[in-house]
């Protein structure tokens, strides 16, 4: 019998999974072997038997090692199960765990589902190694034409013209520029903003090295991060590869939920309850250099507003915390949303130790987070927990609150619109203006290691519109590396030239 006050159709997770493969096993498992395995340990962890194959509904993360159009139809296959509607998101968004898991308790929320299964997994270091060994992986083929019973999210390409021509064309790259902006804004210089985002990677390292599900579960010093060295080669200043999302890793992680009467029928420990309190969802402005502030995230701060209000708390009230740690300027720009301090002792801003040492499935790094989350929710039931998941740069986001205490009131999935924040750009103005942020980007020498390939220097007129530059000549690329031309005055001669002075 449920407990008083708790309606039938609340949504609960009652199973988290997680799987990490590492390359001492010969074996080149695909995404469908992992997310399949993700689930099986979902399964045992809710303590109940049956759920899988009483689902009536699969959802499935995308996955970019293998694009599969139908992964959960085929997830189901491998496990023998036939739920009655298959779910994915669109092929490229980590916001896609938090909107999947958003529709999901909410079409339990409305009858429309009793049991459903949340998975995603990544296979890109098998891959790789199987390249290297010169192997055929034998992955199952999936039609061209299947096709979810729902597709989620928005596919929309994520560049604009002007972007594009100034090889910003990589998350690395346009990140490194958002940095560059968001150091500029807070007035440090090259070598202090250097340390405070090694510090704060450190300190996700520190969180991985206790994940037993991470990739990298080693505990970086902040001088190990500061270091140039072969390990930590510069990929786009500020960043080196320490600093930046592992994507090549083999990870899957999956969750399944139910509505509580599901659940109390099908006699889950209660001590396996975790519920959803809020959900919100949201989207900055699309094009990072259309955005006022290439380095903040309004679209964070409403969508985490909306989560916190529907869970009826504050930050402060929350114990557990994770923020979409792909680069450090996305979790410098959340926990300014939020208002938290990026280096408290007693609250880390990671769950797991981030996309860099935690380990970056694609698409799916959320999942694992809310999987931590949800074993943490269990040991300590009064307490509350907050993940973040973010897609392409900084643009598509989701925000989730959790507890094992019951919720106040039936859950209900939130699209929330964040106030405008936008900013003009003049691609093909020439004239002067003012370095507002740039970024180096540096190619891998086998010879003699990295080197500076050109730099991307975004500058605003005297109209206060923006305008990128992609430069390669020397002087540009040694005023950018010798120097630091922030709130320079620059002269546009052409879409690659311009003089510093």
């Amino acid at each position: 019998m449920l407990p008083a006050g708790i309606d039938p159709r609340t949504p609960v997770i009652v199973g988290a999974g997680q799987i990490v493969h590492h390359a001492t096993d010969p074996a080149l498992p695909g995404p469908i072997e992992l997310a399949a395995e993700a689930l099986r340990h979902a399964s045992l962890d809710s303590g109940s038997t049956g759920l899988l194959r009483s689902a009536d509904t699969i959802a499935a993360v995308a996955p970019v090692s293998r694009p599969y159009p139908d992964l959960g139809a085929l997830v189901a296959a491998h496990l023998a199960i036939t739920p009655k509607r298959t779910i994915q998101s669109v092929r490229f968004g980590g916001d896609a765990p938090q909107r999947l898991l958003n529709l999901l308790a909410q079409s339990i929320a409305n009858g429309e589902s009793e049991i459903a299964l949340l998975v995603g997994a990544e296979a890109v270091a098998s891959g790789n190694a199987a390249s290297k060994r010169g192997i055929v992986v034998d992955w199952p083929v999936q039609a061209e034409h299947a096709a979810p019973t729902q597709l989620v999210g928005s596919d929309r390409g994520p560049n604009s013209d002007m972007e594009t021509a100034a090889g910003l064309w990589g998350p690395v790259y346009f990140y490194a520029l958002m940095e560059t902006a968001l150091r500029a804004r807070l007035g440090l210089g090259v070598d202090a903003h250097r340390r405070r985002i090694s510090a704060l990677w450190s300190r996700l390292s520190e969180v991985a090295a206790h994940n037993p599900y991470a990739w990298q579960p080693v505990a970086h010093s902040t001088e190990d991060l500061l270091e140039i060295s072969p390990g930590n080669r510069r990929v786009s200043s500020p960043y080196t590869k320490l600093l930046v999302a592992n994507l090549a890793v083999d990870q899957g992680a999956a969750l399944i939920l139910c509505s509580a009467a599901a659940a109390d029928a099908a006699a889950v420990p209660r001590d396996r309850w975790v519920f959803p309190h809020g959900g919100a969802t949201a989207t900055d402005e699309w094009h990072v250099t259309e955005r006022a502030d290439m380095g903040a995230s309004p679209a964070i701060r409403a969508a985490g507003s909306a989560a916190l209000a529907a869970a009826g708390i504050g930050i402060d009230d929350v114990a557990h915390i994770d923020l979409y740690s792909c680069f450090p300027v996305a979790v410098q720009a959340a926990a300014e949303a939020f208002g938290l301090p990026i280096d408290d002792p007693g609250r880390s801003l990671s769950l797991t130790g981030g996309l860099t040492f935690g380990g970056g499935p694609g698409n799916n790094y959320s999942t694992h987070a809310i999987a931590t989350a949800t074993g943490l929710l269990r040991e300590q039931p009064d307490s509350y927990g907050l993940t973040t998941a973010l897609g392409w740069y900084m643009t598509k986001h989701g925000v989730g609150v959790y507890s094992a205490r019951p919720p106040h009131r039936l859950f209900r999935a939130v699209e929330v619109d964040p106030e405008p924040a936008r900013r003009e750009t003049a691609p093909d103005y020439t004239g002067p203006g003012t370095v507002e942020a740039y970024t180096v980007a540096y190619r891998k020498n086998r010879d003699r290691g990295d080197e500076p390939e050109a730099a991307v220097v975004s500058v605003l007129n005297p109209d206060g519109a923006r305008i990128l530059v992609r430069a390669r000549d020397t002087e540009t690329i040694a005023a950018c590396t010798e120097a630091d031309p922030l709130g320079a005055r620059a002269d546009i001669t052409a879409p690659d030239r311009l003089a510093l002075s």
